[in-house]
């Protein structure tokens, strides 16, 4: 049996888990993401932990059969790191220097299409050979199964879906510098962006008038208690996000779309939302499509870059 490890690094902590060959986690844990300096201790941090584990439990480094890690900017298929702004990083290859510094073979990918990649081969896309998986935070970012292959794109920005235009009139600017991205409607940031311009051009009376903090979840519980301009928003919402999913279905022709993200906690009246809009604007041909939730949380990124050392290793 060989052994390795998903490394999910994130802008502030870094995870790290401990994978046997069937994919099943063993342990895992966190360091902290020393972004100082332009991310230079980065690196070093992360080969030092891998390094401690496996000598505190005498694991002898020809029972590893290599690391994979999801990387917070675009990466391409040979490990070529193109600027990852959070972390101060600029470009270079970062599967010859991490295993440089490990002595480990080394696969690196994009974090939301490791995530996908994860979800695809033990969360909600298990079964299937083409998904599409979708991450509805504070902005929005997904990942693309092709016949079982992680599409990574000629420069490793492929499936960065949250910044197709869906609006061509937007006057406000998305975080990328464009206007109308689909990050300004379809992301938790963005329904409440929504929700605010609703409270500003109407009089009408709200529960979400009287919260100071407005957030995505309080729109989605007032949607519950019948607030009739949160169901305004919400239904504005399902339209943007059936909309968008249908043109990336109308390319993709996935057989699921897994959601995942804080937007996603709200469970199955997301789904049921943005059903209908999703049927009205889909091509006949890929609208037989599963919608369903991610089933492996923050672990997804874990799991998924352990899934590109595994298939490196076989490849």
């Amino acid at each position: 049996m060989k052994y390795g490890f998903g490394i999910d690094l994130g802008g502030t902590t870094v995870k790290i888990a401990y994978f046997d060959e069937t994919g099943k986690m063993l342990e895992n844990w966190e360091i902290p993401t020393d972004t100082s300096d332009n991310g230079v201790r980065i690196l070093p941090d992360i080969a030092a932990s891998v390094r401690a584990f496996l000598t505190g439990r005498k694991i002898p480094d020809s029972d590893i059969l290599g690391l994979g890690i999801g990387v917070p900017g675009p990466v391409d298929a040979k490990g070529n790191v193109n600027r990852c702004v959070n972390l101060g990083w600029g470009t270079f290859n970062i599967n010859k220097e991490l295993s440089a510094l490990t002595g480990l073979p080394v696969t690196a990918g994009n974090d939301a299409n490791v995530a996908a990649l994860g979800e695809f081969w033990k969360g909600g896309g298990q079964g299937c050979d083409n998904m599409v998986f979708v991450t509805l935070g504070t902005g929005v970012g997904g990942g693309i199964v092709i016949e079982g292959k992680l599409l990574h794109g000629a420069h490793g920005s492929g499936a960065e879906i949250g910044h197709m235009v869906l609006n061509r009139d937007e006057t406000a600017v998305c975080g990328c510098g464009k206007r109308g991205c689909v990050e300004q409607y379809c992301s938790a940031t963005g329904i409440v962006r929504m929700a605010k311009l609703a409270l500003e051009a109407s009089d009408e009376d709200s529960a979400l008038r009287h919260l100071s903090n407005l957030t995505c979840k309080d729109i989605f519980d007032a949607g519950k208690q019948g607030d009739r301009l949160a169901l305004q928003v919400l239904e504005k919402y399902y339209a943007y996000m059936g909309e968008f999913l249908a043109d990336v279905c109308c390319v993709v022709n996935p057989e699921v779309v897994v959601l995942g993200g804080g937007v996603s906690k709200a469970g199955d009246v997301l789904l049921d939302g943005l059903k209908p809009y999703f049927n009205k604007y889909v091509f006949h041909a890929a609208s037989n499509v599963k919608f369903t939730l991610a089933a492996l949380g923050n672990d997804a990124g874990a799991y998924g870059a352990f899934k590109l050392a595994l298939d490196a290793f076989h490849a």
